[in-house]
């Protein structure tokens, strides 16, 4: 089985990937290449970001990899948090203040459409390729379920009829979500080649 390394220390985001890739590619972590330096996120844009990571790894490391980077753009907050989705309440990727800061700044806002935007940056050998993926839906007044992570007990996705992505079993929000999108992407190209 192919073998490729996720440029994340997000240990959801390795779950998620690891299970929509089972059975097709071995997804390697970055502690399983040893690599434990906090990698640098200071582009303006999620592609931005996603290449940086993905050139870190490849250029400290040697190695193929893919990283990504995921906003949530909301349109009445004139797309914010977006490219600063993990730090909005501040550096320390504190998924509860992020979600705090959020339902506060949208109190009284009628307007509760939003998306989230993933974009996985893959680097083989001289190559970069990036996949996007994208999921519709609104932000609810308060979280509801406790799986996923990050903003999925806000973020409501059109196809789930109400229910948060904290809400549904992996699979489910796999099945529907922006990253799930943008891995199938990913996958059908690397299965391609």
């Amino acid at each position: 089985m192919k073998k490729i390394v996720f440029a994340t220390n997000n240990s959801h985001k390795l779950d998620e990937l690891r299970a929509i890739a089972a059975g097709r590619f071995e997804v390697l972590s970055l502690a399983d290449i040893d690599c434990h330096d906090d990698i640098p996120e200071t582009a303006d844009t999620l592609e931005g970001n996603a290449l940086q990571k993905a050139r870190y790894v490849k250029q400290h490391f040697g190695y193929d990899c893919f990283a990504d980077d995921t906003g949530l753009m909301v349109d009445a907050l004139d797309g914010a948090p977006g490219v600063y989705s993990a730090r909005y309440a501040g550096p320390g990727h504190d998924s509860a203040a992020n979600m705090a800061k959020l339902l506060s700044e949208m109190e009284g806002k009628t307007d509760r459409r939003a998306r989230f935007v993933t974009v996985i940056a893959l680097i083989e050998g001289d190559r970069e390729t990036t996949f996007e993926g994208c999921g519709e839906g609104r932000i609810l007044t308060a979280p509801d379920g406790c799986a996923g992570f990050g903003y999925d007990p806000v973020f409501a996705p059109d196809e789930a009829d109400g229910r948060s992505f904290a809400s549904m079993s992996a699979e489910e929000k796999n099945a529907i979500s922006h990253r799930g999108r943008a891995t199938r992407r990913l996958m059908e190209y690397l299965d391609a080649r």
